[in-house]
């Protein structure tokens, strides 16, 4: 594959969607059509807020699900750095004690970066940020078995605990939050993956970065 993009500058790539929608197969499958080496990926979920200064009862109690759980500020940071060419220090979240670790990920500048994540397309500001906008629609009821079978293998969940948070917190804010959000995407992915549905977006990447 030859080099790419001509532009010399960042492509942003972000791929929202529902909880257990499939984005994270996508951005994958989006970094293995490409050469590996020149993409970058960042995780909105990383930037969660620190809660070290509360104790964990009530670190069990945030909803995670939220927009105000995440410091996007400190990414849309990043991601300015990023394209300027910039390395940036990406946190590391420890999701089964809600806390940022001491740890960061070193992610240098790429000439594509896929940012992936529930909320990515809500936040104006880091909707400004991209330069493609992809949304994974799939069924509430596949999400919500994925969901449950990794809070429950992953993340040290009980299937009550993964119920209860899927009933009073994840649906609610996928109703308000991101559901209205696939309406800025420049592509929806319908029922998640599909070698077709990746291929159009890798297509979409390659006439950005030549723009």
């Amino acid at each position: 594959m030859p080099e790419w993009p001509p532009s010399g500058r960042s492509v942003i790539v972000g791929v929202a969607g529902g909880s257990g929608s499939g984005k994270t197969t996508v951005a994958e499958a989006i970094i293995d059509a490409l050469n590996p080496q020149q993409v970058g990926w960042v995780a909105h979920d990383a930037y969660y807020r620190d809660l070290t200064d509360i104790a964990f009862e009530e670190r069990i109690k945030v909803n995670f699900d939220h927009p105000d759980s995440l410091e996007t500020e400190l990414l849309i940071e990043h991601l300015s750095a990023l394209k300027s060419g910039k390395s940036v220090d990406v946190p590391v979240y420890d999701f089964a004690h809600h806390v940022r670790t001491d740890a960061v990920t070193v992610l240098d500048a790429k000439p594509v970066v896929v940012l992936e994540g529930i909320l990515v397309l809500s936040d104006q500001l880091l909707r400004n940020q991209m330069d493609l906008k992809i949304f994974v629609d799939t069924e509430s009821d596949v999400r919500l078995m994925r969901r449950l079978r990794r809070d429950v293998a992953d993340r040290g969940r009980t299937v009550e605990t993964v119920l209860n948070q899927w009933e009073t917190m994840v649906r609610p804010m996928h109703l308000q939050f991101v559901e209205p959000s696939k309406r800025y995407a420049d592509l929806i992915l319908p029922d998640g993956y599909s070698e077709a549905g990746v291929g159009t977006v890798i297509r979409m990447i390659r006439d950005v970065s030549r723009a």
